[in-house]
């Protein structure tokens, strides 16, 4: 089953904005997407920075700097073996990844350099 949270910011005189959400819907979810839509008028300026992250455990989401359009980013965390080690696809290669779960978690959004009195919508899509 899919749900999703959506959250609109609106900039300072900064061009900074920052929401928490409710916590998510269910007892464990794993995140899907983020989805940042820009609108035509009023939206966030380029190069805006994104952060969104997990507000009660600070384990983050999604950051990227100087963002321009809307854009949709997938995220997935590097795994470990039961000692603690990261989980590798092969000696010395790149990082297993999974997606990341969420438990009764709020979401934090933040952006900053975004301009003065602008506005963005966050989806966060959950399965």
């Amino acid at each position: 089953m899919n749900s999703s949270i959506t959250v609109t910011l609106m900039t300072d005189a900064s061009g900074n904005a920052e929401v928490v959400t409710e916590p998510t819907p269910f007892e464990a979810v794993r995140l899907s997407s983020i989805h940042y839509v820009k609108p035509e008028a009023d939206g966030f300026a380029d190069g805006v920075d994104v952060s969104v992250s997990n507000a009660d455990t600070g384990e983050v989401l999604w950051a990227e700097q100087n963002v321009n359009a809307s854009i949709v980013r997938r995220p997935r965390a590097p795994v470990h073996t039961t000692n603690g080690t990261p989980a590798l696809y092969a000696e010395g290669g790149s990082p297993v990844l999974d997606r990341i779960t969420l438990a009764r978690d709020r979401v934090k959004v933040t952006v900053s350099n975004g301009g003065n009195a602008k506005v963005g919508t966050f989806i966060i899509v959950f399965e």
